[in-house]
């Protein structure tokens, strides 16, 4: 069956030996009081909320899911009663403004307690995670006023908050969307459109929802330039800021999906509901934006949490399932049969899930670091490379974390054998939960172009030569450093093949315009393997002067990685060597 423990150890580690999150916390006011005692208690209560709370909610909340009637939707059994808990113990304020109610705490810390949350229950985690978005992009853009009536409420988790942009006929090209804005005397909006794919747009977790709408003005200009945004309340605050009127926003239906069904995914109806604009007109999509790229890394670790939980699963089961003899001689002599675990396919199988959860943990928690320094950090150079770096990488965040965790929880399936094809196990939950999550908050397909496209041709490639700056700065200064001996050279190639893959594309981008999409995907990846193998070595280093069994455990799980899950950046590279042609030449007609 499926089962979770949150992964604090390791957690620790990336947090305190590699990153030293704590040196950085206590460089900037805001983040000061936040010392590795506060991070590793605040951990080890988010690891007995998850496990104890969440994760005993995830089966039924895929046999049960959310039910619609009459434009009102009920979520599985438990989740009311789990979420009142959760915002009681003040979760739902854990990275929010100080100013009005929220905690305060630091982005690094925050993306290991999401990862949690995506591996106990990922259908539970959107509800929070949607809400924690709208409240950046209200707390970033909106008047203060807006926010002294708004913010407190969805930090206390009494209101929750979701982003509505994707309509029926615009996805990807929010240029071309038809939800209207009229504006009223009062300086209010009148609010007219459909929206769809809304996550949480409408549930009885909460007293009100919160709605952040992209709409256009009747004088906007067209395209993506003429795109305003929204806040959109379910039910107008009365004069003591408790719901009052109901508002002409309702739920016209729930999709039923793959995966995910705890998450009420709704058609949602502005019928002239009343709005209020965030930051300047014909300026929404960059106002949304905020939201869309903490939304993209909450996804990614939606891949990261359930990955996890599908290792530790498929651990547990090859430990206890009888199967054949190890190559080298019994292990289990007593028995009539060795536990699979001893087979080398199904350690290979555990082994590749094991280094790139691992790896993708690490990545997590520097882009979070990042996220702390571009927000908290008083140093105006350092504010600025940080936001650099944090453009740069999280569509690879988003769409690296997802398409492994996938693969992943596919692997953990395999393990299984058939057991992991029955619903009973939980490992083909896992499966479809995962699936959304590449395509959901941008397809990996559009991650990928993000990356190829704006942050590294559109600059000249400029922001990935001071990545690998950085990281040959690091090499340098652990050069001496006893556990990168036997991976050093292998580092250094890695590195030099994605200096290599990015003057390719570049070249290629060129010559031809096709080239930037017919490559984009295989390059997100390279870098997505080059980087956690950065962040491996990084992990190696710090594990130099210990003997521990999680060391020894780390050392070569490390090992793995350089020598059997790295060089797939090579083939990688032979494929966005070959260039466009052959992808684009076939005639439409011949597909």
């Amino acid at each position: 069956m499926a089962t979770y423990k949150a992964p604090l150890e390791d957690m620790r580690f990336v947090l305190n030996d590699v990153f030293k999150a704590d040196q950085l916390w206590a460089s900037m006011p805001a983040t000061a009081e936040v010392t590795q005692d506060l991070s590793d208690a605040i951990l080890e209560e988010a690891g007995k909320m998850t496990e104890g709370l969440l994760f005993p909610l995830n089966r039924n909340s895929d046999e049960q899911g959310c039910t619609w009637n009459d434009g009102e939707v009920t979520t599985p059994d438990g989740f009311k009663d789990a979420f009142k808990t959760f915002a009681e113990n003040g979760w739902s304020a854990f990275s929010g403004n100080p100013e009005f109610g929220g905690q305060g705490m630091p982005k690094s810390l925050a993306v290991l307690f999401e990862e949690m949350m995506h591996s106990a229950c990922s259908s539970f985690a959107l509800y929070p995670a949607l809400t924690s978005g709208a409240c950046l992009a209200v707390d970033a853009h909106a008047s203060e006023e807006l926010k002294g009536q708004y913010l407190p409420k969805l930090y206390s988790g009494e209101w929750s908050g979701t982003m509505c942009l994707t309509e029926p006929h615009s996805g990807t090209d929010l240029g071309i969307l038809r939800t209207k804005a009229v504006p009223n005397d009062d300086g209010s909006f009148n609010i007219t459109g459909t929206k769809i794919f809304i996550t949480g747009g409408e549930h009885d977790l909460t007293g009100n929802h919160i709605h952040l709408v992209l709409a256009k003005l009747p004088d906007a200009p067209a395209g993506s330039k003429g795109i305003s945004l929204f806040l959109v309340p379910k039910f107008l605050p009365d004069a003591d800021n408790n719901p009052g009127e109901a508002n002409g926003a309702t739920c016209g239906s729930i999709e039923h999906k793959m995966g995910i069904k705890g998450s009420a995914t709704c058609v949602m109806n502005f019928d002239d509901a009343k709005g209020w604009i965030i930051g300047e007109p014909n300026q929404g999509l960059a106002c949304m934006f905020t939201m869309m790229n903490y939304e993209r890394l909450s996804i990614g670790l939606q891949g990261l949490g359930l990955g996890e939980a599908s290792y530790q699963s498929a651990v547990e089961y090859a430990r206890e399932r009888l199967q054949g003899r190890s190559a080298t001689g019994a292990k289990n002599p007593e028995g009539p049969a060795d536990p699979i675990i001893v087979h080398g396919d199904v350690r290979r199988m555990l082994m590749n899930m094991r280094a790139i959860n691992e790896g993708g943990r690490a990545l997590a928690a520097y882009v979070g670091m990042q996220l702390d320094t571009s927000k908290f950090s008083e140093d105006a150079d350092a504010k600025k490379k940080a936001e650099d770096r944090v453009a740069l990488l999280t569509p690879i965040a988003k769409a690296f974390f997802t398409d492994r965790g996938l693969d992943i929880t596919i692997t953990g399936q395999q393990v299984f054998g058939g057991h992991g094809y029955i619903r009973e196990w939980g490992m083909e939950q896992f499966v479809r939960d995962c699936r959304i999550s590449q395509i959901y908050e941008g397809t990996n397909g559009i991650q990928a172009l993000d990356l190829a496209g704006r942050k590294v041709a559109r600059n000249g490639g400029k922001s990935v030569d001071a990545f690998l700056a950085d990281a040959q700065a690091w090499v340098d200064a652990n050069a001496d450093n006893a556990q990168l001996a036997s991976v050093k050279d292998d580092l250094q190639a890695a590195l030099a093949l994605l200096k290599s893959s990015t003057d390719t594309l570049l070249a290629q981008a060129g010559d031809n315009p096709d080239a930037i999409s017919a490559g984009a995907v295989e390059y997100l990846d390279i870098f997505g393997y080059v980087i956690y193998a950065w962040l491996w070595a990084q992990m190696l280093a710090a594990t130099d002067g210990r003997d521990d069994d999680f060391v020894k455990a780390k050392r070569i799980t490390g090992q793995y990685y350089f020598q059997r899950v790295l060089p797939k950046a090579q083939s990688l590279a032979a494929q966005l060597n070959s260039g466009a042609a052959t992808m684009m030449d076939l005639d439409a007609d011949l597909f």
